[in-house]
């Protein structure tokens, strides 16, 4: 458990999207999550979503008087951080430029900037988040050689009401009747108008919800224009939106940061976008079939709305394609990593295995140590391997996984980690990242992730009773000493591991 505080310097109001807002609320829970206190510093009063903030046990303080990310905001940032004894600073904002950052730095506070545009001159944070799907190492060369990368979906932070639904399974109706529409908080052109309007020409039966948001100055128009009509269900300032997410069969919203909990959630979704820094994202979400982009919403019309609309309600293959596509782009584990990476640095990934890991993992499984502490331990070939191989692939309830490391700006390949239907575990650390104390993060990994696609509540290991560093490795994870026991007619160690909520946390 952690005491330090966590310091989020992020702006609000007209001066900011709440996007920015609602995933540094999503790093402030998974910090709270591991024992750490929170103070948001804000520099525009945002009535509703500070009460949320402290309603959520966080601290707010205000900035007076000062110009957001100029000198005297870095100064007024780190007496508090000093006062508050933060650990971290966090920075999210278009005002926050490079001199802002090495003025925090200076100060002698870790910094992480959370960026989606690469616009500051030059980067000192420690850590550089770019979440969005467009995200590149090369919009980061003029950067500190300490500066470490975040880079992607990978890293998506979403809020704790999101965290109970991984590993959700999607119904696939034949007819989409449930429609949910979400233009982010403002939606300062009223492109939710022209959303009912196109409504409004879908022939069937079926049912919208329209979420508006806290900052929508046209919630009467919009109440005035779907009047009395039962189809149309208007709710502002809405808390439930995984639940809504859930209900609903088709979306159309904003390509802004909404756009990734649509993704989580694997709803099928069609994109407007209603502002500059929304067009990467809904290119980048069409580009990996996860998601339509229906362009610019000054060009859209109401017969495109209506006709996009009426082929996907009416085809589940192409929704399921949809779905499918969009949960492969953000499965939901980034503000562990996030948090991973601010406490240990150390951050980790699992991933299915595929087709293009049957060379790897015949080179690990021969590797001399790994034979050695296999309950088999004559080398493989690759007949048998590939025989071996094409079965676990076919078994749905093996789960045969890939651990990867984040590394500089991209993904490793660590470890291989085997789960079977009866949650027997086995690992194998690939031999050049061995000795690294990589053992037991990688075996949590694993565990996480098995919930989301298994959902065993009790896992087992058997093991060598020479073999001390997997001895040492499951007996940090949390796994349990249980006794002698017999594997492929062998005496082993047994160790058991029971899986509670607290846990999955």
């Amino acid at each position: 458990m952690m005491s330090h505080t966590l310091l989020i310097r992020a702006d609000g109001g007209t001066q900011m999207g709440t996007g920015h807002l609602m995933r540094c609320l999503a790093l402030a829970q998974g910090w709270q999550e591991k024992g750490g206190e929170v103070l948001f510093v804000l520099a525009w009063e945002t009535t509703a979503i500070e009460e949320r903030l402290r309603q959520e046990g966080m601290q707010v303080a205000h900035l007076v008087g000062v110009e957001a990310g100029s000198e005297g905001d870095a100064a007024a940032t780190a007496v508090l951080a000093r006062q508050h004894h933060a650990w971290w600073i966090v920075v999210d904002g278009y005002h926050f430029g490079g001199a802002y950052q090495k003025q925090i730095k200076d100060a002698g506070f870790s910094l992480l900037f959370i960026d989606d545009n690469a616009h500051a001159d030059h980067y000192y944070a420690d850590l550089v988040l770019n979440q969005n799907i467009y995200a590149q190492a090369r919009l980061y060369q003029a950067r500190e050689p300490y500066t470490r990368l975040l880079l992607g979906t990978s890293f998506v932070l979403l809020r704790r009401e999101f965290w109970p639904w991984r590993g959700w399974q999607r119904p696939m109706p034949e007819v989409a009747r449930h429609l949910l529409v979400t233009l982010g908080g403002s939606d300062s052109d009223n492109v939710t108008l022209k959303v009912i309007e196109a409504l409004r020409q879908l022939v069937g039966e079926w049912e919208a919800v329209i979420v508006v948001g806290g900052q929508n100055p046209h919630y009467h128009k919009l109440a005035t224009a779907v009047g009395d009509d039962p189809r149309f269900h208007l709710r502002q300032n809405v808390l439930n939106m995984p639940e809504l997410m859930a209900w609903a069969d088709l979306a159309i919203a904003a390509s802004g940061s909404t756009c990734w909990e649509l993704a989580f959630m694997g709803l099928p979704s069609l994109f407007i976008v209603l502002a500059e820094n929304q067009a990467l994202l809904a290119d980048g979400l069409a580009t990996e079939g996860a998601g339509i982009n229906l362009g610019w919403f000054h060009h859209l019309t109401t017969e495109r709305i209506t006709t996009e609309l009426g082929h996907l309600r009416n085809s589940p293959e192409a929704r399921k394609m949809l779905s499918h596509k969009a949960r492969a782009v953000v499965e939901g584990r980034g503000v562990d990593r996030v948090c991973q990476a601010l406490c240990s640095g150390v951050v980790l990934r699992s991933r299915l295995v595929t087709k293009a890991d049957m060379a790897r993992l015949f080179a690990w499984a021969n590797d001399p140590l790994t034979r050695q502490m296999s309950f088999h331990p004559t080398p493989i070939s690759w007949e048998e391997h590939q025989r071996w191989f094409t079965v676990v692939l076919s078994q749905s309830g093996t789960l045969l996984t890939i651990i990867e490391m984040w590394v500089g700006d991209g993904w490793m390949s660590v470890a291989q980690v085997r789960i079977d239907e009866a949650g027997t575990v086995s690992i194998n650390i690939a031999p050049e990242y061995r000795g690294q104390g990589l053992g037991t993060a990688v075996l949590r990994e694993a565990v996480a992730f098995q919930h989301t696609i298994l959902s065993l509540t009790k896992l087992v290991a058997y093991i060598k009773s020479e073999n001390q560093a997997s001895q040492t490795i499951f007996s940090r994870a949390g796994f349990l000493y249980e006794g002698l026991s017999l594997a492929a007619g062998q005496q082993c160690l047994k160790y058991v591991y029971t899986l509670t909520e607290d846990k999955v946390k």
